[in-house]
């Protein structure tokens, strides 16, 4: 497991209350080779040290997510799990996931290390491409979910596919 737990917050500036209560929390927690949890992508806004070993990292609605938790026992690995979300606006429907407050529209939700190790490549890929992960066309992070959950390799994100989303979005926001 590589860690993650350096990672750090960019452009953090105090917020009023209603801009707090609109925010996503996500709180994480990093005890080295038991619990580990990171942000993989997505710009946050807020962090906050609640204790030792974990943090509550906030973000804005429409920011995209990737929440890796990784947890094992004495006897080996017991969870592996990516989920990539979208944070909601205040009123909007969204699904709830353990440690996400208050949830998000998840795009992407895998479970087990070798699909989660996909996962994290394909990201590899979309970075190699000089792109924010969290700035590609959603539908590619559902394209991805539905190809591993069916034990199929996802197709790979191009440039031309984010310059079709780009167009799409000046269309439709």
């Amino acid at each position: 497991m590589k860690d993650h737990s350096s990672a750090t917050c960019d452009d953090l500036t105090p917020m009023s209350a209603p801009e707090v209560q609109m925010l996503t929390h996500i709180e994480v927690t990093w005890q080295a080779k038991r619990i580990e949890q990171w942000i993989c992508f997505g710009r946050s806004v807020d962090h906050v040290r609640l204790d030792e070993y974990r943090r509550r990292v906030s973000f804005l609605p429409d920011t995209v997510i990737a929440f890796v938790r990784w947890t094992a026992n004495n006897y080996g690995t017991i969870l592996s799990r990516i989920d990539i979300l979208r944070a909601v606006h205040g009123g909007q429907c969204y699904s709830t996931l353990r440690g996400v407050r208050p949830g998000g529209e998840i795009l992407l939700s895998i479970n087990g290390w070798p699909k989660v190790e996909r996962v994290l490549q394909a990201i590899d890929r979309i970075r190699a491409l000089r792109l924010d992960p969290a700035a590609i066309a959603p539908e590619h992070w559902r394209h991805v979910h539905n190809r591993l959950t069916v034990g199929e390799a996802p197709r790979t994100y191009t440039l031309a596919q984010h310059r079709a989303w780009i167009k799409r979005r000046r269309i439709v926001p």
